[in-house]
């Protein structure tokens, strides 16, 4: 009999404490549409500061409260805050518990994503927007506008990645070509001083034969090295010899060529006189009777 006293209260206990929990909430969402309603009251006046407070005194109050967070993104959206717009209107989409209130987050996010010029991620929100409301023309005429936008853009993109590729590819043949370059100059160079290397060697052989020639001069026939003093002695004798003749003079040759020149000349002369005298002389001849 206690036992059953023991569970028949505690049924009680537990039925109470969830009457008591069930008013609260609905106290609690009561309050929080009333915030709603008086930040919706304060949009429509353009005291957009005023409404964004009130709309967070109804997320507080209920965190899984939809309608507070949509209006709150909406608010952002309108003061072009879309950053803060696109995190309410996603936390819109998580709480949402109708396929009308996750249409209309869905369908507000694609329009923040628009406005972002992110077409792709857009037109996947129009999607989903759809799926909770087929009929509605407006999603699917902005479902439209954002596919079309997302395929341009990623003509764009796949055009420059080919632009990118062939400035690749060019850069590629522009760096190889310089390689080459580099790999001619360096052969170049290499063969330019291999070529003064070999220079270098025959002007040292060169070097080294003259050098040789002036050893075999200082030595005479039999190897023995020769006197320079001697043959420059010899030069010298040569020249005290045959001295050579200063300008304006005549060269010993010269006047002893000149003398016997005169001498021939007095000779001749000499004898022309003669003959001349033994012609004029009288011959004694007998006389003839």
């Amino acid at each position: 009999m206690k036992n059953i006293l023991i569970v028949i209260f505690t049924f009680f206990s537990i039925a109470s404490f969830a009457q008591d929990r069930e008013e609260q909430n609905l106290l609690s969402q009561k309050k929080a549409n009333d915030l709603v309603y008086k930040a919706n009251v304060l949009v429509d006046n353009d005291e957009l500061v005023s409404a964004e407070m009130e709309y967070r005194k109804a997320i507080s109050e209920q965190p899984n409260y939809a309608v507070g967070a949509y209006n709150l993104g909406n608010s952002y959206y309108k003061q072009g805050n879309y950053e803060e717009a696109l995190f309410r209107l996603k936390q819109t989409a998580r709480h949402a518990n109708t396929k009308d209130e996750k249409h209309r987050a869905f369908h507000n996010i694609g329009n923040v994503l628009m406005q972002n010029k992110q077409c792709k991620e857009a037109a996947e929100a129009f999607k989903s927007a759809l799926r909770n409301n087929p009929s509605d023309d407006e999603t699917r005429y902005n479902y439209a506008l954002a596919k079309e936008c997302a395929e341009q853009q990623q003509d764009e993109e796949d055009q420059q990645d080919e632009n990118k590729d062939e400035e690749n590819q060019d850069d590629q043949e522009n760096q190889d070509n310089q390689d080459q370059e580099d790999k001619e100059d360096k052969k170049e160079q290499e063969d330019q001083g291999d070529q003064e290397e070999d220079n270098k060697d025959e002007n040292s052989e060169d070097e080294g034969d003259k050098d040789k020639n002036e050893g075999e001069d200082k030595e005479d026939e039999d190897g023995n090295p020769k006197d320079e003093n001697q043959d420059q002695g010899e030069g010298d004798k040569d020249k005290k010899e045959n001295p050579q003749p200063q300008p304006g003079q005549l060269s010993p040759q010269q006047i002893k060529n000149l003398l016997e020149a005169m001498n021939d000349q007095e000779q001749k002369v000499q004898d022309k006189i003669n003959a001349q005298k033994e012609k004029g002389a009288k011959v004694q001849t007998e006389k003839d009777w």
